[in-house]
């Protein structure tokens, strides 16, 4: 189904996302929103990636739990590259992480730490309606130059298939979700398309992780697994 906004937030704040869901869809702004819209069949990434695509607004419910959340990180990233509107609402007053910083210290923000929930939902749900109805009126179409700031092994165009043992990849990813969550199945799969040995790849995957110390623990387990 097609939607209108993208909810990301930390699974400890879901009765706040629950709650913008709900005053959203009743004013007919469609939401997406994990784990509601993912199928069961479905890749957790993918549905996500696939859920962006179709987006213009991220929605962020931003608290302590979602600024050190590495998932919500990467969500906010691929909406910034993929040119979304980002829209944080701080329920929480913390200071914005570092990864966060980079990509939302410029953006408007919405509070609601007075417990006001209602009122600032309203104010939401109206900065919202604008920024679509600016959208459906012809506003510039979503910069595609922001994909290309990522960077890209030279051979994304055309990966190569996966020469990695898929036991050695189930227990890469198992490792790498224990920090990052769902996905790392995605991001094990991506890698091992371009890694060229078992080494580069638990490298390239440990890059993921902000924290250094998990970081540290990763490749550890990692190398000790592989003997």
């Amino acid at each position: 189904m097609a939607h209108d906004v993208f909810l990301s937030y930390a699974h400890a704040d879901k009765v706040f996302a629950d709650a913008i869901c709900h005053k959203l869809e009743a004013n007919a702004i469609r939401c997406w929103v994990a784990p509601r819209d993912i199928r069961p069949s479905e890749d957790w990434a993918e549905a996500i990636i696939n859920a962006m695509d179709h987006a213009q607004v991220l929605v962020l419910v931003f608290s302590a739990n979602s600024n050190r959340s590495p998932q919500v990180r990467r969500e906010v990233e691929r909406a910034v590259n993929k040119g979304l509107h980002i829209l944080p609402l701080r329920i929480e007053n913390v200071p914005l992480s570092k990864s966060l910083e980079y990509f939302i210290s410029t953006q408007h923000w919405l509070d609601a730490l007075d417990g006001e929930i209602d009122f600032h939902l309203g104010q939401l749900h109206e900065c919202i309606a604008v920024l679509l109805e600016r959208g459906a009126a012809g506003a510039p179409a979503r910069p595609q130059a922001a994909a290309a700031a990522m960077p890209v092994p030279p051979a994304a165009a055309a990966p190569v298939a996966s020469v990695f043992d898929p036991q050695l990849l189930a227990m890469l990813e198992a490792a790498l979700a224990q920090v990052l969550g769902p996905i790392a199945k995605h991001l094990v799969r991506r890698g091992a398309q371009f890694a060229s040995s078992a080494q580069e790849l638990v490298t390239a995957l440990s890059l993921e992780i902000d924290d250094g110390n998990e970081r540290k623990l990763f490749v550890t387990r990692c190398r000790t697994a592989l003997g």
